[in-house]
């Protein structure tokens, strides 16, 4: 019989990805979606109530990752997630997009007609105000968040009791969907962040295929000074795919730019950044990563 000198093949640890928000959130779901697309399979996630909370767990284990909602196509900017990255020394290793589609699930048997509350966050609900207005026997009760809603109706065995959630969610408190695609505005995306520390982001990142960085810097209060750093990116051929702007505190009428660049010369961008930073302040380069290819509708 013959025998081959190959190795066993060593299964690698599940990656665990730390999420604001309980199982079967939106937040969850894009992490799943992400790591899946990415070729690393099942993840484990490691619910934190606040996005504050989540940098805390993420500062505590470098063997963490991260998944952090950084902007909505109707709420904007998550403000507070930009400042809570720039304190951090974490890294962006990649981006989701996800469409956020709204469905009325229940426990199975009920119909809408059997539904008296429909039970979800207060920004879903105002988001599926029209669908609600439909059916004068829903009344709209707020809850922590979706998928909570969806939980605690599974769990309580809640007759009479809808939750405006994420498909993914319903189904994993084994709810039945009545209804989906139930928000007024169809075009409602959200782009999440995928974060880890500094060594580990070494390790996942391919250089070969970055073509968007994430930058924050803060420029003086003087003539031009914002005019004259996006000349330089404009001449390097760099595209400003976003560029949000925040007042610093305790220094008047100085403000901190978060600036995000998509590329296809990787040279033309070092040569950039190595041109814009004698004209900042605390430059700082978030993450180079892959941008996300979701085509979006």
């Amino acid at each position: 019989m013959s025998q081959t000198n190959e190795k066993p093949v060593k299964e690698q640890p599940r990656k665990r990805v730390t999420i604001q928000g309980i199982a079967g959130c939106y937040h969850d779901a894009a992490a799943r979606d992400y790591f899946s697309a990415h070729g690393y399979g099942e993840i484990d996630t490691l619910p934190c109530d606040t996005f504050p909370l989540m940098f805390d767990t993420l500062a505590a284990d470098a063997s963490l990752l991260g998944c952090l909602a950084i902007e909505n196509t109707i709420a904007g900017s998550l403000l507070q997630n930009h400042e809570l990255l720039r304190q951090s020394n974490l890294q962006i290793v990649g981006e989701q997009k996800m469409r956020i589609s709204h469905v009325l699930a229940a426990l199975p048997g009920q119909s809408i007609d059997d539904l008296q509350e429909v039970n979800s966050h207060p920004m879903a609900l105002m988001q599926c105000e029209q669908f609600i207005h439909r059916y004068p026997n829903l009344k709209a009760v707020e809850r922590f968040d979706t998928a909570g809603a969806a939980r605690e109706i599974a769990q309580n065995k809640l007759i009479g009791h809808g939750a405006i959630c994420g498909e993914f969610g319903a189904k994993l408190y084994g709810l039945n969907i009545l209804a989906r695609s139930i928000e007024t505005n169809k075009r409602n995306f959200t782009r999440f962040l995928i974060l880890a520390d500094p060594i580990a982001a070494a390790e996942m990142v391919d250089p070969r295929k970055i073509d968007k960085s994430s930058v924050v810097f803060t420029l003086p209060h003087s003539h031009g000074a914002l005019s004259k750093v996006l000349t330089i990116f404009s001449f390097y051929d760099l595209n400003l795919s976003k560029i949000q702007s925040l007042p610093i505190v305790g220094r008047e009428w100085e403000y901190r730019f978060y600036v995000d660049l998509t590329f296809d010369n990787p040279m033309r961008y070092r040569q950039a950044i190595d041109a814009a930073r004698p004209l900042a302040r605390d430059f700082k380069i978030l993450g180079e990563y892959e941008s996300c290819k979701i085509q979006l509708p």
